[in-house]
């Protein structure tokens, strides 16, 4: 099992319409990550930046970054391309962040 956190940058203002948004995530979305062998994944925002701060556990090490060549992951990127910083196809700007502490 592998644990990452990654950083992306919402639009600001559109911190309802992003909550909005992952409330209804499709459910072939959800499938397709599940299946990759990700789990326990959640999103953070500080609000005072606008900064999302996820964390993602990886049963198989792979993790929703590395599925970018998939159909369903393209919508989704397109889907949230107004309302989040971006790449030129639609990803969302994505930093790793490095780990420097756990307890558990």
């Amino acid at each position: 099992m592998h644990t990452i956190a990654f950083k992306m940058k919402l639009k600001p203002g559109f911190k309802e319409e992003y909550r909005k948004r992952h409330d209804a995530i499709w459910p072939e979305l959800t499938a397709l990550l599940r299946n990759s062998g990700v789990y326990d994944y959640s999103i953070f925002l500080d609000e005072e930046t606008d900064i999302l701060f996820a964390v993602q556990k990886q049963k198989s090490g792979q993790s929703s970054q590395d599925l970018g060549t998939t159909e369903v992951v393209k919508r989704w990127w397109a889907y949230m391309a107004d309302i989040m910083d971006t790449n030129t196809d639609n990803s969302p700007v994505s930093i790793p962040l490095t780990p420097v502490f756990h307890m558990d």
